[in-house]
């Protein structure tokens, strides 16, 4: 059987969505390295090959057509897929050589990365890890868009069909200012300790928010007025004696113990987070990312139990 030649080039294909992202052909020229001529001469060749209008264009603004905003989206995948089998192919010989672009969220990063980083070198000495910080919504979506090759998330938040594995499970510990009543209590705490209390938490966007929220839903505790944008300010608000709030075991050494804050654990079942190595289904390094993410849970670190008392001042 004879394979008729496409109508359409991958290059084309690329001049359609960077004029889509830009919503100007002089921009999606620029970054696309390419005379603006050039690229509305390839769309124009695109257009007549699919016998559809892509974009509607007068002097003041170019938008995508309803049928162009579909078609794009298929150009989108297509894309990605033919970025994936140049990968696929370059990494034949070695996975885990060059460079892997790993997404991960703000509360995730600085706690984990200096853990990781030495312990990926060590295991992968050829491997360069660039990783980019981003909150769960916008790396799911770089991910798709092909830009991202992983991301360390929280399986908690809505993360679609991805493939994953887990690297811990990081519980929640209750963080109070010292001379709180319910820092000096023995024990684990229940949710019922909760009752009534008022809580510090993170702003919108963040998943931890949206976990601990649903624990102090589920505690009839109150939200503050006050919302954090990061874990170092919810704890120096903490310090200052505004509230209580909940961390994730894996800030703990760098959040509470500076401040000399009390921390309890709670009893099971424990409020946690279930962090994960998440990519594409179907991507061509997932047997190397199963790899990297079996070194990151070596490389998870152990924290000491805490028992309802006074973190040690360093």
């Amino acid at each position: 059987m004879n394979l008729a030649p496409h109508v359409f080039t991958l290059r084309q294909l690329q001049y359609a969505v960077a004029v889509a992202d830009t919503l100007s052909f002089h921009r999606a020229a620029t970054r696309c390295g390419v005379s603006q001529p050039s690229l509305s001469a390839q769309l124009a060749q695109l257009e007549d090959a699919l016998r559809v209008k892509l974009f509607e264009r007068d002097r003041r603004r170019v938008l995508p057509t309803a049928a162009g905003a579909q078609l794009i989206q298929r150009a989108r995948r297509l894309l990605v897929e033919a970025d994936d089998l140049i990968e696929e192919a370059r990494r034949v010989g070695d996975p885990l050589a060059g460079t892997l672009r790993i997404g991960v969220i703000p509360t995730i990063s600085p706690y984990l990365l200096p853990h990781l980083t030495p312990a990926l070198r060590q295991r992968f000495p050829r491997l360069t890890t660039r990783w980019i910080e981003d909150k769960t919504d916008a790396l799911i979506e770089r991910l798709a868009a092909g830009e991202l090759d992983a991301a360390l998330l929280a399986l908690e938040a809505d993360v679609g069909p991805l493939d994953h594995e887990v690297i811990a499970s990081d519980p929640f510990l209750l963080v109070t200012p010292p001379g709180h009543p319910l820092g000096a209590g023995r024990g684990p705490a229940s949710p019922g300790d909760l009752a009534g209390t008022s809580m510090l938490l993170l702003d919108d966007g963040h998943c931890l928010r949206d976990q601990a929220l649903s624990f102090c839903e589920r505690s009839d505790a109150r939200e503050m007025e006050f919302r954090a944008t990061s874990l170092p300010t919810l704890t120096q608000m903490v310090a200052a004696g505004a509230g209580i709030t909940l961390l994730p075991e894996l800030a703990l050494d760098a959040e509470a113990r500076p401040y000399g804050l009390r921390v309890r654990r709670f009893a099971d079942p424990a409020p946690h987070r279930t962090i994960a190595l998440v990519w594409r289904p179907r991507s061509p390094l997932a047997a190397a990312l199963r790899q990297l993410a079996t070194a990151m849970r070596a490389a998870y670190p152990v924290h000491r139990p805490t028992r309802g008392r006074r973190t040690a001042r360093r």
